[in-house]
């Protein structure tokens, strides 16, 4: 479904992606993990247009999306929600799913929408006419995800869903993800939190100073020697 081949993504002199090539296949889920400054977030904003790339491709359901604008990306089914969730706090929750339809030209369709993804996001449906802003952490990733599915996403690239979130959040926030292939929906996950994104995928990839350097199904990567010293603090 999503075939990345030796990407690369330069921000000055600076190289912060050397060569990367990684593919997600429909009804997965795939973890890219690594630290802080990997490299792992400028393969994401590259992959959606977002970020620059200096070299290689990104190929999306067999079409080269490499120089498509972010806004065509989307229009094909790769959506990203991004890294500190960026919902609009002074906008109500139902207005904040209506952004996410903004492609949609039919009022009908998009009441259709909310319906359809409040049966996923439950805890929204009572709350429609509050602000963003009244929302907790974990409350305002789920309508991150929320608002994502709004645009009928094949492909789901979450960017550290867990960041800043207190563990029955993060758990919460992971229980949906995990759900996301059976309605559906093939997700790239980007996380810090190794054991918590390996626990819910099928494959990761490790990433360091901008290159692969692990790769493989999520049950063997969770057992990895080099894995658990490095990134799982043991």
């Amino acid at each position: 479904m999503l075939d990345v081949l030796n990407l690369e993504v330069q921000y000055g002199q600076i190289r912060a992606v050397l060569g990367v090539s990684l593919n997600v296949f429909k009804g997965e889920i795939v973890a890219l993990i690594g630290a802080n400054g990997a490299g792992k977030s400028s393969i994401m904003h590259a992959i959606c247009g977002l970020e620059k790339i200096k070299g290689g491709e990104v190929h999306f359901q067999r079409e080269n999306i490499t120089r498509l604008r972010s806004h065509q990306i989307i229009s094909r089914g790769l959506v990203q929600v991004p890294e500190g969730r960026l919902i609009f706090g002074e906008l109500t929750i139902e207005e904040n799913l209506r952004l996410g339809a903004y492609s949609s030209d039919s009022s009908k369709s998009v009441n259709y929408d909310i319906d359809r993804v409040l049966t996923s996001f439950p805890i929204l449906k009572d709350r429609l006419n509050e602000n963003g802003a009244a929302l907790s952490g974990g409350q305002a990733q789920i309508l991150a995800l929320a608002r994502a599915m709004m645009a009928k996403p094949k492909l789901l690239m979450l960017d550290e869903p867990s960041l800043g979130l207190a563990p029955m959040a993060i758990e919460e926030v992971y229980s949906l993800i995990e759900k996301l292939p059976a309605a559906g929906v093939t997700v790239l996950l980007v996380e810090q939190n190794v054991r918590q994104a390996l626990a819910v995928a099928d494959r990761g990839y490790v990433i360091e100073s901008g290159k692969i350097i692990l790769e493989g199904k999520a049950d063997q990567l969770l057992t990895n020697d080099f894995l658990i010293n490095a990134y799982m603090g043991l």
